[in-house]
């Protein structure tokens, strides 16, 4: 996925939320555990003048977002995406797969959920480590159709917002025999719709949720896989 970036400038916080209020552009936010990309995503919430949706890919998830899942919002099957036309539907015990044909009969909601879908301005995807590259372009699919208008995500800004040093998505060996044929790679940004946008990187850097600098340096080094025998010997003190 390529991107414009933003780092360390003075207030990204504040610019990500300006730049979300005032243009289009779909974003990925991210930050190390702290930085405050959960208060930021609710303050954009409480002052955005937008439709704005909050999805996340599981209940836990969403539920500390204050959104729903991403299958329920948008009514999508618990199964793999073929990102392609003529490419016959697999539906075994243990892996199931859509394809732009079949995901399609998936889009006949009710007329409250298509006129939700069809008012979205933005939408807010937390916790998208776990998002996998298909079901970003089920999302994507599923967007154009249902709003009847074939750009990314339907025309719809995007807010990403993660840590990809978090936890990761979570596809079985089988599923990714078939989906290696189609992606690069499981996270989100191997989707084929980031092929066609730059969402803007932004970064936040400082961390909030703690102020003992010994203690953020340990974290970090975990974060990094990078611990040292000192961190370790740190860490000690506190075990009986």
């Amino acid at each position: 996925m390529k991107s414009n970036s933003i780092q360390n400038q003075h207030s990204p916080a504040a610019f990500t939320e300006q730049f979300i209020h005032q243009t289009n552009q779909c974003v990925f936010l991210t930050g190390k555990a702290g930085t405050g990309k959960t208060t930021l995503l609710r303050k954009i919430i409480d002052s955005t003048h937008k439709n704005a949706v909050i999805v996340a890919p599981t209940g836990i998830a969403a539920l500390n977002a204050g959104g729903v899942t991403i299958h329920s919002f948008f009514q999508l099957p618990f199964s793999g995406f073929i990102p392609e036309f003529g490419v016959k539907a697999s539906f075994t015990e243990s892996v199931k797969f859509e394809t732009k044909d079949t995901l399609m009969r998936h889009f006949a909601m009710n007329k409250t959920r298509q006129k939700i879908i069809r008012n979205i301005e933005l939408l807010i995807i937390d916790e998208v480590s776990m998002l996998r590259a298909d079901l970003l372009d089920a999302m994507d699919w599923t967007l154009r159709n249902v709003r009847r208008i074939h750009e990314p995500f339907g025309g719809v800004q995007v807010l990403f917002i993660g840590d990809l040093l978090q936890l990761p998505p979570v596809v079985k060996q089988e599923e990714w025999q078939v989906l290696r044929n189609y992606y690069e790679g499981v996270f989100f940004f191997h989707a084929k719709v980031l092929k066609e946008i730059k969402p803007l990187y932004i970064e936040l850097t400082t961390i909030f949720r703690q102020q003992d600098a010994d203690f953020i340096r340990i974290l970090n080094h975990l974060r990094n896989n990078q611990i040292t025998s000192e961190d370790v010997e740190v860490l000690n003190q506190y075990v009986q």
